[in-house]
């Protein structure tokens, strides 16, 4: 009889919500035989018993043991990360209201922020003076600070912005992922090496916290 080659892809992190969370929730599984694959991708690999939101933090090794019980000799082939996160999430009924709410929340926040921001900054370089020299250089007139300059300053400022994100509601200039998106994906990253290495370090009892 051949020897069964198994090839397993663990994500690094996955989000469930369900108590019994199984291989196949986890990772991705390519067999020589499919009749196996279904039986291995059914294996529960974490059993989920507290009531509270949580990342578990969970070994490679322990899907090898897990397929080898059911396939002794299977050839296991894993790639990826040798530890990976379960994020268990109790399910909750989603409150439309209350996700509005929230959203309109940061909008404000975002929005009387950066314009805090830009009026910081146009009055510690004095913009506005600078504009009047200009406009009374170039026409000869005083300016009334309604002229081109401020219009085009302003609708300049909305463009790039526009253009350095990348992004306006669902429209994108490009392929190219925003710099919002690099910056949440770098955060998740980092979220996750945290997570697994103070796991590490509570089990060999080197926990800095």
């Amino acid at each position: 009889m051949s020897q069964p080659e198994v090839y397993v892809s663990v994500r690094e992190i996955t989000e469930v919500h369900k108590k019994k969370v199984q291989l196949k929730d986890v990772a991705e599984l390519w067999c020589s035989d499919s009749s196996l694959a279904a039986r291995l991708n059914a294996l529960t690999v974490r059993t989920i018993r507290e009531e509270k939101d949580f990342r578990y933090v969970e070994s490679v090794l322990d899907l090898i043991r897990l397929i080898r019980d059911v396939s002794p000799s299977a050839s296991v082939n894993v790639m990826g990360q040798a530890d990976y996160i379960i994020d268990y999430r109790r399910p909750k009924q989603k409150n439309r209201a209350w996700e509005w709410m929230k959203t309109a929340f940061v909008c404000l926040v975002c929005f009387f922020g950066a314009a805090f921001a830009i009026m910081t900054f146009n009055n510690d370089v004095d913009v506005t003076s600078v504009f009047e020299e200009i406009y009374y250089v170039v026409t000869g007139l005083p300016s009334d600070g309604f002229t081109i300059l401020e219009f085009s300053y302003s609708l300049g400022l909305a463009v790039g912005i526009i253009a350095f994100f990348n992004h306006f509601s669902k429209w994108k200039i490009n392929t190219d992922p925003t710099p919002l998106e690099v910056e949440m994906r770098l955060y998740e990253d980092n979220i996750t090496k945290t997570v697994i290495q103070n796991a590490d370090r509570k089990e060999s009892g080197t926990d800095v916290t």
